[in-house]
């Protein structure tokens, strides 16, 4: 993580990722009964230190029960995708 007044370097950019976590729990009255939850926020990979933070604080803090967490994940700083065209069209 970057610790506050300092600035990210190009391969922390590259670090850091949208994640997004699919949190399966079960209700605490109804524990035969899943409900989904939906996490998004930028962490970096493969620890993702801010999800991991969050499910702790659920542990800790919430009565529904984590049964299974889906991360996914997708680059934001990742190379130039180029397609060169099949035709050329020339204008006057």
């Amino acid at each position: 993580m970057l610790s506050s007044g300092t600035r990210p370097s190009v391969n922390d950019l590259y670090r850091y990722r949208l994640t997004t976590a699919e949190i399966l729990y079960r209700l605490p009255d109804y524990p035969k009964l899943l409900q989904s939850y939906l996490w998004q926020e930028m962490d970096v990979a493969p620890d993702f230190p801010r999800l991991t933070k969050f499910l702790d604080y659920w542990e800790r803090n919430l009565d529904g029960r984590l049964h299974t967490v889906r991360i996914a994940n997708a680059e934001l700083v990742r190379p130039q995708e180029i397609a060169y065209a099949a035709h050329d069209f020339g204008y006057h």
